[in-house]
């Protein structure tokens, strides 16, 4: 999910699914509950949250009760996932990357993509400075930037060490977007083509002109057991497995899409020519 509100409203379909399913009236689910009559529109419109004991009277008074352990799962997902932005300042750039660090160490296959910026792991310290720097104005914050920039880089250790493999897309438009200035695109462009010669990195570029198939943000998957989304107020953490199986759904689409090798290099090639710059 990419919010909040399109979390509880797809949850909400579902419940009233259920609730069509019994024959029930909004109002008459709402007697049986001891709920004021206006709760079952609101929880089916994604207006009002929930509880795990209002879950629990709906799969009851539905007749539905096999389909609770994966509404309950859902459920504490919406409830659990986000971490605001505002919370992550709090605990510093620098810390929230060393978090993200963690994720990275206990994964043995991390998938990425993302449509317009490189995967932190892909970056050279100057265009995380520049990305942060834009992330910090934009939320009108600014503090611990160089602890957070040697955080990032740290993280990419990871490439070099242990038995993890990566797989990390980008859109095309990553290739054409403006981190910083043009010095910092050419050394950024440069470094990836560097990096694609590592064995257990596997890169490419999905054409601007590929096949719409499903709108997508950025998103990374650890193994199969996480997914981190992230928005443009909050960060997400899917744990639902039918979730993270459609993540892995748009992404086996995406890199389908995705150009690699000898192709991938000729389109990074390309922009720094573009830029004036040769490879």
């Amino acid at each position: 999910m990419t919010n909040a509100g399109e979390a509880r409203r797809d949850l909400g379909a579902r419940l009233r699914g259920l609730r069509v399913a019994a024959r029930l009236r909004g109002y008459q689910l709402a007697e049986r509950a001891g709920w004021h009559a206006a709760k079952v529109s609101r929880i089916e419109h994604g207006a009002q949250a929930m509880s795990e004991d209002d879950l629990a009277a709906w799969c009851r008074i539905t007749e539905a009760e096999d389909e609770y352990p994966d509404l309950l799962a859902t459920l504490r997902n919406i409830s659990a996932a986000w971490m605001e932005w505002r919370r992550i300042v709090g605990l510093g750039y620098a810390g929230h990357q060393r978090q993200i660090s963690g994720l990275e160490d206990r994964s043995e296959l991390l998938r990425g993509y993302d449509p317009q910026v490189f995967h932190g792991l892909l970056q050279t310290a100057n265009y995380a400075r520049a990305l942060m720097v834009a992330g910090m104005e934009f939320l009108n914050t600014h503090r611990d930037l160089d602890e957070a920039v040697a955080a990032r880089v740290e993280r990419q250790s990871v490439l070099y060490e242990g038995r993890h493999r990566f797989y990390l897309l980008v859109g095309e438009q990553a290739l054409q977007t403006t981190v910083g200035d043009d010095a910092v695109m050419v050394e950024q462009l440069r470094h990836v083509l560097d990096l694609m010669s590592l064995p257990r990195l596997v890169f490419g570029v999905v054409p601007g002109r590929a096949q719409f198939f499903r709108r997508t943000t950025d998103f990374v998957l650890y193994d199969r057991r996480k997914v981190l989304v992230e928005t443009i107020t909050a960060e997400s953490t899917i744990t639902q497995p039918r979730e993270i199986a459609l993540y892995e759904k748009v992404f086996n689409q995406l890199s389908e899409q995705a150009v690699h090798g000898d192709a991938a290099r000729a389109l990074l090639t390309a922009v720094l020519e573009q830029r004036g710059a040769s490879a």
